[in-house]
């Protein structure tokens, strides 16, 4: 805890007065153009990940980066999400997993999870990515996280599908959806390819949709 808070003091004394002019702007109001959704794991940072300042992403963040799908029963998540699409207008949304995801371990094994009922009970909305994966293996191991990763992800965006405001917002263009899979070890980020449903490295999967490079994977960065 010191730890923390001497860097509040160094942000205060350092940090604040060097971008003061970005959060004066900020004070008033923010207008993010991408909603992040990923894992509550410590390892992660989205901003450092994706080199992004204060008011450039809306973050929602929780143990496997999971969407639960719409219903009657208003939560965290879909509160978060239609806030994000239907007054800030974000026009991308980002679900993000990675490597070694305690989540998707407790997903894969769920019989270890009878001392943490709240997490066992949320982990189910991981339930249709670890039976696609068991459907191609005909059983589960640890062996398969990697996989159950990748699938939990597109499940997730199948669960963003049904969210009223993030269908109306795909059905007229205004939102696009992306799926990454970030490499705790190596720094790289793994992207989904919805035709195939293939995940590929940044650059390949970003040359395909956009026919040429952003700059920064052209000088040979690893991630956005």
């Amino acid at each position: 805890m010191e730890r923390v808070i001497s860097g509040v003091a160094k942000f205060q004394k350092e940090v604040f007065p060097a971008k003061q002019e970005r959060f004066t702007k900020l004070a008033d109001g923010q207008n993010p153009e991408v909603l992040f959704i990923t894992c509550a794991d410590s390892r992660i940072d989205p901003n450092l990940v994706t080199q992004t300042e204060p008011g450039e992403l809306f973050i929602c963040r929780n143990a496997g980066n999971v969407v639960p799908p719409h219903s009657s029963q208003t939560g965290g998540m879909t509160a978060s999400i239609e806030f994000a699409v239907a007054a800030l207008g974000v026009s991308h949304i980002v679900v993000c997993g990675h490597t070694d995801c305690g989540a998707m371990k407790g997903a894969i094994a769920p019989e270890k999870l009878d001392g943490l009922p709240h997490v066992k009970e949320w982990l189910s909305h991981c339930r249709s990515a670890t039976e696609v994966v068991r459907g191609r293996h005909g059983d589960l191991c640890s062996d398969h996280l990697d996989e159950v990763t990748c699938e939990n992800v597109i499940q997730q965006m199948q669960h963003l599908r049904t969210h009223p405001a993030v269908a109306s917002g795909l059905a007229n263009g205004g939102i696009t959806l992306h799926g990454w899979v970030y490499n705790i070890g190596s720094g790289e980020v793994l992207c989904l390819d919805e035709e195939t449903r293939e995940f590929k490295p940044m650059e390949e999967r970003y040359r395909a949709l956009f026919g040429e490079l952003p700059e920064a994977l052209t000088s040979g960065a690893s991630g956005a």
